[in-house]
């Protein structure tokens, strides 16, 4: 029979105890899945109870957000499966870099930093690569990051011009019944870049920036023509290009220009006949010496963990509705083959 014991840490304050342990003590419940010890908190002391091995595995997790939590910033559930990730790719020499390494902060003051190594590797990569692909389902921080270092980057003034765009693709709904003039109809398509301009930058600037034309944020189809020098270009939902438009946008790419593409492949609402150019870009471009594919997953969604569930239950969907395709596809194969 295994031994169970108990370790006691001082967190040392009450911020640094609401920091570790969550809204609700949601990361306790993490901390436990992570290591099978259990874990109470009593003011600021944590309780922590197992086997030897257990509590070992849970010290080191807590210790190494250490980082974190001793100055009071908030500790969230992708930063401790970070840390195991670490463990479990000898990469914790690294754990501390990552989480030292602020890129921005918010109007409200609030740090902005890579959470997970694939999410430092996609900013690295826009940093180091004229041309990146950003691809990974919604939450992972694709374009916010993007829009961050942009900003950065147009403030440095190593850019002149900061231009955000999408495609206005209709997602069950008809553009010509939404109300008021086409630059009204396409605003809805574009807020969610107009979110991430906000949360950097005070809107009267962002106002101002527009207005001069350093900053633009405009449909996809308003590229076509143009020759983007001195620009850092956000595509943004490029699942919903064509495999034309993709062409069309990559060859506007000028001199001193940085071009991200983000998409998320698995939230396409172009027809069913209709290939994405996000899927078709991949393969054509996937060996070309300047551009970087980055591919993040659900291990970096940063968003609610609720998020994170929602896309692990669509996967598990999709793939029990492709089994059965093909359970039915062999089926018909097998009639087939007795019939002849």
């Amino acid at each position: 029979m295994t031994t169970r014991e108990s370790l006691t840490i001082d967190l040392h304050s009450t911020e640094s105890a609401i920091a570790l342990v969550g809204e609700q003590e949601a990361n306790l419940r993490i901390f436990a899945a992570q290591t099978g010890a259990t874990l109470v908190l009593r003011g600021r002391d944590l309780y922590i109870t197992g086997t030897p091995a257990q509590i070992q595995l849970c010290q080191q997790l807590i210790q190494d957000l250490g980082t974190l939590w001793r100055e009071g910033r908030p500790v969230s559930g992708v930063d401790i499966l970070t840390v195991r990730h670490a463990y479990d790719t000898q990469q914790r020499e690294a754990l501390q870099e990552l989480q030292q390494d602020i890129l921005a902060r918010t109007r409200r003051g609030d740090i902005i930093r890579a959470k997970t190594f694939r999410q430092r590797q996609y900013i690295q990569a826009i940093r180091s690569h004229t041309l990146t692909f950003g691809i990974g389902p919604a939450g992972t921080g694709k374009t916010f990051l993007a829009t961050v270092l942009a900003v950065q980057a147009l403030l440095s003034g190593t850019y002149e011009r900061l231009i955000l765009t999408r495609p206005a693709v209709e997602a069950g709904e008809r553009l010509g019944f939404l109300p008021g003039d086409l630059q009204q109809k396409i605003d809805p398509y574009l807020r969610p870049l107009y979110d991430a301009l906000y949360e950097l930058v005070e809107p009267e600037k962002i106002s101002n920036l527009m207005e001069r034309g350093v900053i633009e944020v405009a449909p996809l189809a308003y590229m076509r023509g143009r020759t983007l020098n001195n620009a850092f270009v956000i595509l943004d939902e490029a699942q919903n290009t064509t495999p034309a438009q993709m062409k069309m946008v990559l060859t506007r790419i000028g001199f001193n220009s940085c071009l991200v593409v983000t998409g998320d492949l698995t939230q396409t609402d172009l027809p069913e006949h209709q290939t994405s150019g996000l899927s078709v870009v991949t393969k054509i471009l996937k060996d070309v010496e300047g551009i970087a594919f980055c591919y993040l997953t659900k291990g970096d969604v940063i968003r609610h963990p609720l998020v994170e569930r929602i896309i692990d239950a669509y996967d598990r969907h999709e793939q029990a509705l492709l089994t059965k395709s093909k359970e039915r596809a062999s089926g018909r194969s097998d009639r087939s083959a007795k019939a002849n």
